[in-house]
């Protein structure tokens, strides 16, 4: 047996992640790891007692290069006598992340194979390096501990409380530089991925730049010490679900009616400052599902929070509490939340309701989709607003702090006039802030500032706004050759 199925084989036993008589599929997509994977698992197949099969999905991608993929698996299906369970998944291109958009049909499909019945486990081939790249890409958008988890060794698959099948990813502790050395030893060719060495996407340029450079300058163990991480945080989310029902909200959730909901204070406040952040972020993820939160969110929740917390019958308010009683805080999609005598309260924004500073009802909403790369008439403004892909070199200097990174832009955006809630962080500024309070630090009022655009993308939040550097997190990089340039072009066609 070969070092590194015995090494596997240990691993599956620890963690007992695979069992005899489990009709296990291998989700094989033709590259390295998951020939690697399958080759493993067809050494040790016996003695796991195991009945192995292929699962592929040929997203249509990359033309004839996705077609040859399929049919390479095919041929090691036949050769090796396994069943091939294969699906034809093309991916809509003028969506949101293709990525994101594959792996949501790629895991429909494996769950689907659960379902029938047909296998109840599928084991997919990521390694320790995806862990490392996972790590460092949530620590770069924005992370706490759930996030810096990374990559999950195994995921149930579920319809309601009823487990029907299962994920495994037993490779987290192997290199991807081992795997391709076992290959070589068996000489087993396996299929590159052409897209796997566009510097457009930004997970390529983490594998391919940045943890090379980490590796020479801090030594391999750094990438080992990444994942590491994600394995310690996994437990550390693990100890907060499981032992400690303070920090567990309770409310609507999705597909709840949007109502008022309360959150006590004087529980929440007697709670360490971990627990604080724990609970309020659970209590909106319950009750205000389609809220983005992020870590500046939850401080100004706890912001409001504190301060005197009730007031007895026939009592006078004192200007303390005074300031403090219906402060609200605006969040996206309509919603606020108001500081009660005794308990934060979620609200809805009053129907018809209009803020001081905006314009009469005659100057309504818009929003409309634009493709990236593309362009998108907005009538109420009288302009035509483009997303071009540029040479990064030819545009001017001062304008560069407007050129997004195409690796990080879906393919579509949504252009439309600011909403209460929305919130922007320009790059090279401190902190995120209301665009709101943005507008009014340019002293935009009346219809201008109520048609101001920003453009929305899906999974990201306000990507550009007009007039204003876009975030560090999606700024297209120093020596990027191509980007995209979301711009305001006078008059329309």
């Amino acid at each position: 047996m070969h070092g590194l199925a015995r090494l596997l084989l240990q691993t599956i036993r620890r963690h007992e992640s695979i069992r005899a008589g489990d009709r296990l599929a291998a989700a094989v997509s033709g590259g390295a790891d998951s020939v690697a994977l399958l080759c493993l698992l067809l050494e040790l197949r016996k003695e796991l007692g195991i009945v192995l099969s292929i699962a592929h999905v040929n997203h249509k991608l990359r033309g004839e290069e996705s077609d040859e993929d399929e049919r390479f698996v095919a041929t090691l299906a036949r050769q090796h006598r396994l069943e091939l369970h294969a699906w034809d998944a093309p991916v809509d291109r003028h969506g949101a992340s293709i990525e994101a958009a594959a792996r949501k049909l790629r895991y429909g499909f494996f769950r689907q194979l659960a379902r029938e019945g047909r296998v109840n486990k599928v084991t997919t081939a990521h390694t320790l390096d995806d862990q490392a790249e996972t790590v460092l890409l949530r620590i770069f958008r924005g992370s706490g501990i759930r996030g810096l988890s990374g990559i999950h060794p195994r995921i149930i698959f579920e319809d309601g409380a009823r487990p029907f099948g299962e994920l495994v990813r037993p490779l987290l502790g192997f290199r991807r530089s081992a795997l391709r050395e076992f290959l070589r030893e068996k000489e087993q060719t396996w299929r590159e991925d052409s897209s796997n060495r566009d510097p457009a996407f930004l997970r390529n340029r983490v594998r391919h730049r940045l943890l090379p450079m980490i590796a020479e300058e801090f030594a391999e163990v750094s990438i080992e010490h990444m994942a590491e991480l994600a394995e310690i945080a996994r437990a550390e989310e693990e100890h907060w679900e499981t032992g400690h029902p303070e920090v567990r909200a309770q409310g609507g959730g999705a597909g709840k009616p949007r109502q008022a909901a309360s959150l006590l204070v004087s529980p929440l406040l007697a709670l360490t400052l971990a627990a604080q952040r724990r609970l309020v972020r659970a209590w909106l993820e319950t009750n205000a599902p389609d809220v983005g939160i992020s870590f500046r969110l939850i401080e100004e929740v706890l912001e409001l929070a504190r301060g005197p917390l009730s007031v007895k019958p026939g009592e006078k308010l004192g200007n303390k509490l005074g300031e403090k009683l219906g402060k609200k805080l605006e969040l996206s999609n309509g919603r606020n939340l108001r500081r009660g005598r005794q308990e934060l309260v979620l609200e809805l924004e009053p129907l018809g309701r209009q803020a001081p500073d905006e314009a009469p009802n005659e100057a309504p909403n818009y929003e409309y989709s634009l493709a990236v790369p593309g362009a998108v008439e907005v009538p109420e403004l009288s302009v035509r607003i483009e997303a071009r892909v540029v040479d990064a070199d030819g545009v001017p200097k001062d304008e560069r702090r407007h050129l997004l990174d195409p690796g990080r832009l879906p393919k579509e955006v949504m252009v439309r006039n600011w909403r209460a809630g929305d919130r922007f962080w320009p790059a090279h500024t401190a902190a995120e802030k209301k665009v709101k309070e943005l507008l009014s630090d340019r002293h935009a009022t009346g219809i201008e500032k109520k048609l101001w655009p920003v453009a929305v993308a899906k999974g990201c939040g306000l990507v550009w706004m007009r007039g204003f550097a876009v975030p560090a997190a999606l700024r297209a990089p120093a020596r990027a050759s191509k980007a995209i340039w979301i711009r305001e072009i006078a008059g329309m066609i």
